[in-house]
């Protein structure tokens, strides 16, 4: 399928497909007037791909992630390499590290907000 009819079976902008492409995590072939020719299996990839960004992965994480994954043929489950689990467990505690963080920043926040408002008060 050309890079048109994959933008609209997944509802991803042409131009998010491309850098895609850029960035390896999708690969084309090529007809003899340069035009992309994705396979009917690209679906499924765009769509992965565009959970893990949902995920907070960045693209280059994405691309290490993408050769750890199985056909789809049995679910979810059965897309999880060994690697993958590890890797996915490491963004995981990434992000709660993230979300710790910010909770923190929040009470140092809201402590400022509350002394600044006793202030006022004064």
């Amino acid at each position: 399928m050309k890079i048109g009819e994959l933008s609209r079976s997944t509802g991803v902008s042409v131009r998010s497909l491309r850098y895609y492409e850029e960035q390896g995590l999708l690969a084309p072939t090529r007809t003899p007037g340069g035009q992309r020719v994705f396979p009917d299996a690209a679906v499924d990839r765009v769509i992965l791909i565009q959970q893990l960004f949902a995920a907070g992965l960045h693209s280059d994480r994405i691309g290490q992630i993408l050769p750890c994954m199985r056909a789809p043929e049995g679910g979810p489950s059965a897309r999880a390499t060994p690697k993958l689990a590890r890797v996915l467990v490491e963004e995981r505690e990434r992000i709660d590290t993230t979300i710790a963080d910010l909770v923190r920043s929040r009470a140092v926040l809201d402590e400022i907000i509350a002394s600044a408002s006793d202030l006022g008060r004064n």
